[in-house]
């Protein structure tokens, strides 16, 4: 258990940093600020984190963190018991990274801010693939068949 939990550790730094990177990017390439992008994830679970400043901006990478270790571990947990997971570890990334965009954009972004999502014009769309495909999915796929 503890290689199970060394590789979620990875997993959750790798495709954490990299999907927070893109997220800032995307934020600054549309008029937006990292801080008040991390602040709007922080106001998931913190409604009032919109106004806490470097605090609720700070929380929100805390909360984004905690949700990419639940995402690394679910699937890191479900490798060790399914080995064709990590046979397969591209293909099988490739699906986490689609299963983590469907959950997130359908189910849980709609039913936290029901009036704004979900975004589902195809530039959208298509960015938020590539980042968790590509940045997600892949990785954690990757780090969860090393030994």
């Amino acid at each position: 258990m503890a290689d199970a939990g060394r590789r979620i550790l990875v997993a959750t730094l790798v495709a954490g940093t990299l999907d927070i990177a893109a997220a800032a990017i995307l934020a600054l390439q549309a008029g937006r600020t990292p801080d008040g992008m991390l602040r709007g994830v922080a106001s998931g679970p913190f409604p009032g984190a919109s106004g806490w400043g470097t605090a609720g901006a700070a929380l929100g990478l805390a909360v984004h963190f905690a949700i990419m270790a639940v995402m690394a571990a679910l699937f890191v947990l479900a490798a060790d018991r399914l080995p064709l997971l990590k046979a397969r570890r591209l293909a099988a990334g490739i699906g986490y990274g689609v299963a983590s965009w469907a959950v997130m954009n359908l189910i849980v972004l709609p039913l936290r801010w029901p009036g704004i999502f979900p975004h589902l014009d195809p530039r959208t769309v298509a960015t938020q693939l590539f980042c968790h495909i590509v940045l997600v999915g892949i990785p954690i796929a990757l780090v969860a068949a090393r030994r």
